[in-house]
């Protein structure tokens, strides 16, 4: 439903399964561990991150706040803090970025540097105007070295140059999450940052154009299965190795770390299984009952050859996940499959006549 906060800016507001809760918040620094009663701000609730951690925060007793982008601006300051100071969530947990593939952080550095610097920068600071109890900043594993030592522990942050492809977004994404490691040193904020590894699942974006790899497999694999072709062509010679995380797990995780992690430094989020390109599209072509074979053009680039997050620290503290990777894979396909993921083939850029990226 849409509330209107004190100050008459909208909010929406989604209830959990316990319907209406209420508890005492007084103490906004006060325990954690049960979300009970508490507002939570999703920014970016409707990106892949975004989106999942809706579901899950529906399995709490906690009121779930949201703000389109019609409603609200993230890269302008003076919005958020109004918004922030208005709607007084409890929580903040930040999914929103404006993504897009490779071509896109290559072509157009300057918007992703800008954007996602202010996006970051506005979320943090309001936050911390408004007391927010608790703040979850999301990262990317790609703010890692390009050549960092595998698997790649937090230590490996700021060690090295950055891979150039998608350095701009990359370095928006370390600012956000120094901004709030610093407000958590010097002014005893609960801000804490998590970097995921790469993700996949309902609500992904399919377009050819600007998707990662797995959901352009997947796009592949089902369109040669569909017109009957006998081959796929993959770019690179399939060796390199990936670690993938659905992206339930990493909401999983996520109200894991609400509850459970205090620390100010970050902390990785992921499976802890590397596949090669090449057993992905076996596993995703198993998922689609095709039967045909790949062609893997090796005169095009591979990337690094292995990339994979340490998550000793997040396992210590008892969180492990769930959603191997054939069903994570399944579960990604029956939902595009399904129309859920339609709106990737449909919708331009939210950023209006701009095609390049996402923001969500």
């Amino acid at each position: 439903m849409t509330a209107a906060a004190a100050d008459g800016f909208p909010t929406r507001e989604t209830q959990g399964d316990l319907g209406n809760p209420k508890s005492d918040l007084a103490n906004p620094k006060g325990d954690l561990r049960a979300l009970a009663g508490r507002r939570i701000f999703v920014a970016g609730h409707r990106g892949m991150v975004g989106s999942a951690l809706m579901r899950r925060l529906a399995r709490e007793d906690c009121t779930i706040l949201t703000a389109d982008r019609t409603e609200l601006d993230l890269t302008r300051q003076a919005d958020v803090e109004t918004w922030m100071l208005g709607a007084r969530p409890d929580i903040v947990l930040v999914a929103a970025a404006r993504v897009g593939g490779i071509v896109a952080n290559a072509t157009f550095p300057a918007e992703f540097l800008y954007d996602n610097l202010m996006i970051g920068a506005n979320i943090i600071s309001a936050a911390r105007r408004a007391g927010v109890a608790k703040l979850l900043y999301l990262g990317s594993s790609c703010i890692y070295p390009k050549l960092a030592a595998q698997p790649i522990d937090e230590s490996a942050l700021l060690t090295g140059a950055l891979e150039p492809t998608n350095e701009a977004y990359a370095i928006a994404k370390i600012a956000g999450l120094k901004l709030a490691e610093a407000y958590a040193r010097e002014h005893g904020c609960r801000f804490i940052t998590a970097m995921p590894t790469n993700l996949y699942g309902p609500n992904d974006n399919f377009d050819l154009t600007r998707s990662h790899v797995i959901p352009a497999l997947m796009r592949k694999i089902h369109e040669a299965e569909e017109a009957g072709r006998s081959v796929v062509e993959i770019w690179g010679s399939g060796a390199p190795r990936r670690e993938f995380l659905h992206v339930d797990d990493l909401a999983d995780a996520c109200i894991f770390l609400l509850k459970a992690y205090e620390a100010p430094e970050p902390i990785n989020v992921g499976s802890g299984v590397e596949v090669t390109i090449r057993q992905l599209a076996e596993t995703i072509a198993e998922v689609i009952g095709y039967e045909g074979s790949f062609a893997f053009d090796a005169s095009k680039p591979d990337g690094a050859p292995r990339k994979l997050l340490d998550t000793t620290r997040l396992r210590r503290l008892g969180w492990t996940p769930r959603i191997g990777l054939r069903a994570g894979l399944a579960d990604a396909y029956s939902h595009w499959r399904a129309g859920a993921d339609s709106l990737a083939f449909s919708l331009p850029s939210q950023s209006a006549g701009r095609e390049h990226a996402t923001l969500r």
